[in-house]
């Protein structure tokens, strides 16, 4: 199977128009594309710089020539649930007229939208870049092709890779970027590239609270990854 992450602005979706034009974001959580109907049904998280920034997108998305319907599930401060159906684009169109299919969720953000999409075949793959194209701006962020070993190893551990994610996620934004900034400045190199004293003069903090930080994210990630490594053990014995 080949997978492609691909960043997509279409011309003819309701949600990258609005992101265009209004501080707001989409990511799909679940989705379902009626091949007959020639529409997609969605349920999002739209989240607002503001909520004044909220309230516009999700104004600008029911207006939007290309959706059907649009209603909100839940909300709170810059953050809803929506639920969406829209006309397929031609986007959509073409990757299942191809025989692709969209592997995974979208995330739209300022005019451009996070696509991952599969093929079974070479032929299938190139058919369908080269018409997209044509009616549409993108390009190929990264590509696999996992054979049928591989792909069976990715979903038996989709269990271990989500408890890694969470445990990322928990770091706070200061903890993520002082282990970040540590790990390029090659503070975890032998001999160190930097020392505690250089991250502490980089953000502007005391050595003890650079120290704080990187042990917090240390042991956040260690935790999870613990945790992956003992799953493993267990699943060989």
């Amino acid at each position: 199977m080949i997978d492609l992450d691909i960043d997509m602005r279409q011309y003819d979706c309701p949600f990258i128009d609005t992101t265009d034009d209004v501080d707001i974001a989409f990511s799909a959580v679940q989705w379902q594309l009626d091949t007959s109907a020639e529409r997609l049904e969605t349920r999002l998280i739209a989240e607002g710089d503001s909520r004044d920034a909220l309230e516009d997108g999700l104004r600008a998305l029911r207006t939007h020539s290309n959706m059907t319907d649009c209603y909100i599930l839940s909300k709170r401060d810059t953050v809803a649930e929506i639920g969406t159906k829209i006309e397929v684009t031609n986007a959509m169109q073409t990757i299942q007229r191809n025989g692709g299919y969209i592997t995974g969720p979208f995330q739209i953000e300022n005019g451009r939208e996070r696509w991952h999409i599969g093929f079974d075949a070479d032929e299938d793959e190139d058919r369908t870049l080269a018409e997209l194209e044509r009616h549409n701006e993108f390009s190929v962020e990264d590509r696999d092709q996992f054979g049928p070993s591989r792909l069976f190893d990715l979903l038996e551990n989709a269990e271990s890779a989500m408890e890694l994610l969470d445990g990322c996620r928990s770091l706070t934004e200061t903890e993520r970027e002082t282990f970040a900034v540590a790990f390029r400045h090659g503070y975890y190199e032998t001999p160190r590239g930097t020392t505690l004293d250089d991250l502490a003069d980089h953000f502007d903090v005391s050595k003890t609270a650079v120290s704080m930080n990187l042990r917090r994210s240390e042991r956040k990630v260690l935790q999870s990854a613990l945790g992956v490594l003992e799953r493993m053990n267990d699943d060989q014995f």
